[in-house]
């Protein structure tokens, strides 16, 4: 889905919310709903009174990487993303070029055989493409394997243009994040979790709203080419697969926060019909791990499930688990907005869009929430993301 929009430049949020101005949290950001295409306008505050008990929202409990190494290649200065851990000990990472602003712009990658000096007398050598187009990500092999300890000393929260300053790595921690204890965890924050504060987390819990941790790990994505995802590390516990299968028996809605948490819990649901790609093969094609994927389980059903997902979320695959979504703002034509029209039609998105360009919202990782929720009956009669 390509929508016929144009976001202007100062609709990106440069700064997170609790930087514009005295007393604000990470909870000021405006929140879009759409019911089909009906759209109210809100304060993100007032979530709790948008949902209702017995509904679950599904979280994303990865933690941010500072993935971003000053680098040299040669006498050039470069910059490494580290996007994704292969099964092999190798990374998939993104070298990039320094700007004149402090961020970074593209640069091509390859050949193989390119070696590039990282601090710490640290060496990555480019061995292969990560895709077979071999523009942009390749897979490296590291000199030092504790890759999650050099991030830790050298790296940086990876940063984009439109942004006015680097940030520290707290300010891209959800409060959801959970240390892994491999060190993996997403090259950008799972953003549309950003907004949560414990408080608003006590305040939902208090008026019967349920959470699901599951675990998906992002790579890069492309600022410039909105590639579709790649294959993604994701696991969803028992007790969450036992949960959201409960609420989806019963009168709540099962809400993901996050495009993260969608490809997460619909790669766990099986046995699927055709269109499903759960358990997909991992990096360098080794068989991702996938723990009770393996067992059956009624149709349409949530297992627990780890492992590499290829999964892309389509409208001609629809959604079997999820009714709702809270995502942010994202570009006209990013591939992300096939999910959406996913869970909540064509008509939908491209109405709440055009509302939040009305309205100024803003756009990005600091920018503002959209939630879509299922439209209601005349009866008030639930219509999940498949009546569409």
């Amino acid at each position: 889905m390509t929508l016929a929009l144009r976001v202007p430049e100062e609709l990106s949020a440069r700064v997170p919310a609790e930087q514009r101005g005295t007393g604000l949290g990470r909870d000021a950001v405006r929140l879009l709903v759409s019911r089909g295409t009906a759209v109210s306008h809100h304060r993100f505050g007032e979530l709790p009174g948008l949902l209702r008990a017995g509904d679950l929202l599904v979280v994303n409990t990865s933690p941010t990487l500072a993935a971003a190494v000053d680098g040299r290649l040669g006498d050039a200065r470069v910059v490494v993303h580290f996007s994704t851990r292969g099964d092999d000990g190798r990374w998939a990472v993104e070298l990039r070029e320094p700007d004149a602003g402090g961020t970074t712009r593209a640069r091509a990658g390859g050949p193989a055989g390119t070696e590039v000096s990282l601090a710490g007398g640290v060496r990555l050598v480019l061995e292969a493409p990560q895709s077979a187009d071999g523009r942009r990500l390749w897979w490296a092999r590291v000199s030092d394997p504790d890759v999650p300890g050099l991030l830790r000393e050298y790296g940086r929260p990876i940063r984009y243009s439109y942004t006015e300053r680097d940030q520290p790595l707290s300010v891209y921690q959800t409060v959801f994040a959970l240390p892994s204890a491999d060190g993996a965890g997403s090259a950008e924050m799972p953003s549309a979790a950003r907004p949560f504060t414990a408080g608003m987390v006590a305040g939902l819990v208090s008026r019967g709203v349920q959470f699901a941790p599951v675990t998906l790990h992002t790579g890069v994505a492309s600022a410039e080419a909105h590639e579709p995802p790649y294959p993604e590390w994701f696991a969803v516990p028992e007790a969450s697969a036992r949960l959201i299968n409960a609420v989806r028996a019963g009168d709540g809605r099962v809400i993901a926060v996050g495009t993260t948490a969608v490809r997460a819990v619909e790669s766990a649901v099986g046995p699927e019909g055709p269109g499903g790609r759960q358990g997909a093969r991992g990096p360098q094609g080794a068989q991702g791990r996938r723990g009770a994927q393996e067992a059956q389980g009624p149709q349409g059903a949530v297992r627990a499930a780890e492992g590499w997902t290829d999964l892309v979320v389509t409208p001609e695959r629809g959604v079997r688990v999820v009714d709702g979504l809270l995502t942010g703002l994202h570009e006209p034509q990013a591939s992300h907005l096939l999910m959406l029209e996913a869970v909540a039609g064509r008509a939908a998105v491209g109405r709440g869009y055009e509302e939040a360009l009305r309205g100024r919202y803003l756009w990005h990782e600091f920018g503002d929430v959209h939630l879509l929720l299922p439209e209601e009956g005349p009866h008030g009669e639930r219509c999940s993301g498949n009546c569409w």
